[in-house]
């Protein structure tokens, strides 16, 4: 009879089917991984949320935050590249921009959040131009935006890059099955769509993108089209020089390569829709949408985060041909050759609910909690 480690270990080699039907009772053990960090269940206006981040970079790339209002919710998920300097910035500025401008504008709405995400852009590239004469790769770090708030009934997000949000609602409110339901495009150039979108754009430049290592990469260098920083793709006067060739582009830019505006999305919540996912393309990369919103609907909520990025582990140690309980033990940096940098935030909506709850601001990885600003925003106008 095997043991009850042996029968963990085992459990973590089955298909990803079996962790969308886990019981109650069934948990997977992580007391030995110090990379993985997690809030299993928390408060927030209309009803709980599951936060939690593993870490495979040498340094945390992935940054987030959930922030607590009274009668709100933002999240954000900022997927950093080229170190973490653009997705670091941006858990630090996007929020008091929104609420700047919300300020300033009189209400909450799909293009107040858009205008925050463009001043944060604007910040970062000043941030370059004032450092890159001492840190000339400054230009070449830049951040995926995934945003999403929460507020009178509605659901906006911004999206720039590959994370990715999900509703997971049911299917008629007499059913008990959950379908998953995509919000957001991924900006990729793996996308037909997004491949188009850049010929289009670039019509005089015909490698604009280029098939490099087995992936398709706009200028044979990055595969997300739509960006905070990358300031060497969107402006020339932060061209890299030949000194540093992973970024050096032969020809001067004449215009943007990548996009510095995100997709807008506006959605009605509704009774059917139970719970959203938002996630740094290190989940989507081994699952899919239904698998994530099935693992959630047939579990406790408690955890639930933690769950989603521990069945994203085991199947990226299964396509690695490694043991999950191996993968735990390794170190930052050398764990980035089985998967790369997890963060996922679970919001489930129970529409009949407003609790009282103290506002509160929460970082990804950072246990200490502060007070958010949401309380500012008395008087705007909400749900427009």
């Amino acid at each position: 009879m095997l043991s009850w480690m042996g029968k963990l270990v085992s459990a973590l080699w089955l298909p990803l089917s079996f962790y969308a039907r886990m019981n109650k009772d069934d948990t997977l053990d992580d007391e030995n991984d110090p990379l993985l960090w997690c809030k299993d269940l928390e408060q927030h206006a209309f009803g709980e949320f599951s936060f939690a981040v593993v870490q495979a970079n040498e340094v945390l790339e992935d940054h987030s935050q959930v922030e607590i209002g009274r009668n709100d919710t933002f999240v954000g998920v900022y997927d950093g590249h080229g170190g973490p300097e653009a997705s670091r910035y941006v858990c630090d500025k996007l929020f008091s921009h929104l609420i700047r401008i919300a300020r300033e504008e009189g209400l909450i709405s799909s293009e107040v959040l858009k205008n925050a995400v463009s001043a944060t852009e604007d910040g970062f590239l000043t941030l370059v131009r004032r450092t890159c004469a001492i840190k000339p790769l400054m230009a070449a770090v830049g951040s995926c935006c995934l945003a999403g708030l929460i507020s009178e009934g509605k659901l906006y997000v911004a999206n720039m890059g590959d994370s990715r949000a999900v509703i997971g609602r049911l299917n008629g409110r007499k059913s008990n099955k959950i379908v998953a339901e995509q919000i957001t495009e991924d900006h990729n150039a793996c996308i037909d769509e997004i491949r188009e979108e850049l010929k289009q754009d670039h019509p005089d430049d015909p490698h604009i993108v280029v098939m490099k290592q087995g992936v398709w990469r706009i200028k044979g260098i990055i595969q997300v089209s739509r960006t905070i920083g990358d300031a060497y793709l969107k402006k020339p006067e932060f061209a890299i020089d030949p000194s540093f060739p992973r970024f050096h582009l032969h020809e001067s830019i004449r215009r943007p390569v990548l996009r510095n505006n995100p997709s807008m999305y506006t959605r009605e919540l509704n009774a059917d829709d139970k719970f959203l996912v938002f996630a740094s393309d290190g989940l989507w990369e081994h699952m899919t949408n239904q698998q994530v919103v099935e693992i959630v609907h047939n579990n406790p909520r408690s955890g639930i985060a933690r769950r989603l990025i521990k069945a994203a582990m085991a199947e990226a140690a299964r396509k690695s041909r490694k043991k999950y309980d191996d993968v735990k033990k390794m170190d930052q940096g050398s764990r980035r050759a089985v998967h790369d940098d997890i963060t996922v935030a679970v919001i489930f909506i129970d529409q009949q609910t407003n609790v009282d709850v103290d506002e509160r601001s929460m970082h990804g990885f950072t246990n200490a909690t502060t007070p958010s600003s949401f309380s500012s925003l008395q008087g705007v106008v909400k749900g427009a």
